[in-house]
């Protein structure tokens, strides 16, 4: 059996509050997790994706939970590319009815 390499990634996470919690999430798992501080929420986050991907690696499911996230394998190198996202800010209409 051949041995397991680790790849690495940069995949986007975003940080925001909610209530008195903040909230650590990226879309590139569809996964989120929550901290007292942006700092526990980054930890927790990095400590969460771990044992998921650890469970879905021991669960035989990587391949296909990674395509289900939109990942890319690249053959050749014998490794995944997280999704691209572009992100945008755009003007909306929120109607206020008194």
């Amino acid at each position: 059996m051949p041995k397991a390499k680790d790849i690495e990634a940069k995949i986007p996470v975003l940080f925001f509050e909610e209530g008195n919690k903040v909230i650590a999430y990226s879309p590139a798992f569809d996964f989120s997790s929550c901290g007292d501080t942006e700092e526990k929420a980054r930890s927790r986050f990095a400590e969460a994706v771990a044992i998921f991907l650890d469970e879905i690696t021991r669960m035989g499911t990587l391949n296909e939970i990674l395509e289900e996230c939109g990942w890319r394998k690249v053959p050749k190198k014998q490794g995944w590319y997280p999704p691209v996202y572009k992100t945008t800010e755009e003007a909306i209409s929120i109607p206020i009815r008194g």
